[in-house]
Formats: structure tokens, sequence, C-alpha cells
């Protein structure tokens, strides 16, 4: 695991905040020689933008793949590909993967024309697409190769999941409220003021992309020859990035 982590801060009411931790002052406003005299102090607070990042090997994917036919007319084109498709989903279940983790989507067909001849139709062409999930990583390539040789031709996309997603997020997020507080001690000093608790803390949005909690033991590890490819693609996931994003608020006596 490899983290790292960008911290920015911001101090709330700019200037006339600082003044106010110098001075100590409480009480009705005035201005005297520039300095500006400020009410509620104690309501006054340093703001610190903190974000923090934790890198993870991820070891499940998802794969998007279709099946794409070509033919004369509708019902040949529309056959060829229901039989393309039936044989990817039968490798699928023979790798041990449940019909839970396969969905079949985006059913389209097209007429194919020849415009140079007059809006001519000259064919028909159908695809579907096809979404696995719950993919141990180290199956993905082995996936991949024997989808092609069942009749998929076309390959949408690969992503990158963690199911360790929950936990390195929460890394991230104590490292950044940590960080946070050591910025806002930081400008506290600089600003004559005593650092007090945290009064606030906002969590902006993440990323949730690649986190993954579907995983299921029923996914069978390929382990017979005859489903195992020789030529299998060879994947190579690298690292994801889970990031943690937000906003702390001090209060400074």
């Amino acid at each position: 695991m490899k983290i790292k982590g960008i911290v920015t801060g911001a101090a709330a009411a700019g200037a006339v905040l600082l003044t106010a931790c110098s001075t100590g002052t409480q009480g009705a406003g005035t201005a005297a020689g520039g300095v500006v005299q400020v009410q509620n102090v104690e309501e006054q607070v340093i703001s610190v933008s903190s974000r923090e990042e934790v890198q993870v090997t991820p070891d499940m994917a998802e794969i998007v793949y279709s099946v794409y036919t070509q033919e004369a007319d509708a019902k040949a084109c529309q056959e060829a590909n229901g039989k393309q498709l039936d044989q990817v989903i039968e490798m699928l279940k023979g790798m041990g993967f449940e019909e839970s983790s396969i969905q079949t989507s985006n059913y389209s067909m097209n007429p194919i024309y020849d415009w140079d001849a007059g809006q001519t139709i000259t064919g028909y062409e159908m695809e579907t697409m096809v979404t696995l999930s719950d993919v141990p990583i180290d199956q993905a390539g082995e996936v991949i190769s024997n989808s092609v040789s069942a009749g998929v031709n076309n390959i949408r996309s690969v992503s990158y999941l963690s199911s360790t997603y929950d936990e390195a997020y929460q890394e991230a997020l104590k490292m950044a409220i940590e960080e946070a507080s050591v910025k806002a001690q930081a400008m506290a000093e600089a600003g004559g003021c005593t650092l007090g608790k945290i009064v606030g803390i906002t969590e902006y949005g993440g990323n949730q992309q690649a986190k993954y909690t579907g995983y299921s033991n029923s996914v069978a590890r390929a382990e017979s020859a005859a489903v195992m490819d020789a030529g299998a693609m060879n994947i190579m996931p690298g690292e994801i990035s889970i990031e943690a994003d937000i906003t702390v608020e001090f209060a400074i006596n």
C-alpha cells in the first residue's frame, strides 16, 4: 500500500480573523489606526481543505464486451447473434460464473444500406452487450481470451475494482484529518491564535467506481485444462487510487 497526500489551507475571515487572534478583543467593533476589532471572536474558525489518497492493488474486475453479427436478412442475423451469445454464456458458466454475474443488454439491430444504390438495404447487423462482474483479477485475461474464442468480437472495457475499498478509504480519511490538524496548527501559530477543537468536518463525494461489494465465494477458479487457455491475455491492473477529500473547521481562541 502506497500513501501520498495534498493539503491546502485557508483562514476564515482573512485578515480580520488574524487581527482578532492577536488582540483577543471581544465586544463592540471599533477601528483605530487601521486595526479592526471584531465581535464574537470565540465563534471564529480556521478552515482547512485536505486531500489524501491510498494506493491499493485491485483484486476484482468487471468486463464489458459484445457480440456483433452481420447477415443478409434480419432473421438470420438475429439467429447468428443468439447462437454466438449462447456460446459465450455457456462458456462463462463452465468457468464457474453464476448467472447473477452475467448481464446482457443493449440489444440492437439495424439495416445496412447501400447509399450509392439509392438507400438499398443490403443486410442487417446486430449487437448484444455482455457485462461480466465478480471476476477475480487473476482470471480476467483468461476470461477475455475464452470469450473471444466463444464469439465475443467487441471488447468495450475492463474495470479494476478493490474489495478492500472501504478500509482504504477510511484510512485516507484519517490521514486527511491528521494532515488538516497539522496545517491548521501552523496557521494558528502564524496568526497568533491558539488552536481549539474540531467544530466541523465536510466530506466531499469521492470516486467510488473502484469499489467492489458483490464478491461471492461461489465464483470458481478455473482449474480444468479444458477451460484454461494458454493464449490468455496478459492483464496488468497496476494500482488504483482511493481518495478522501475533506474540509475541517477548527475553533480558535
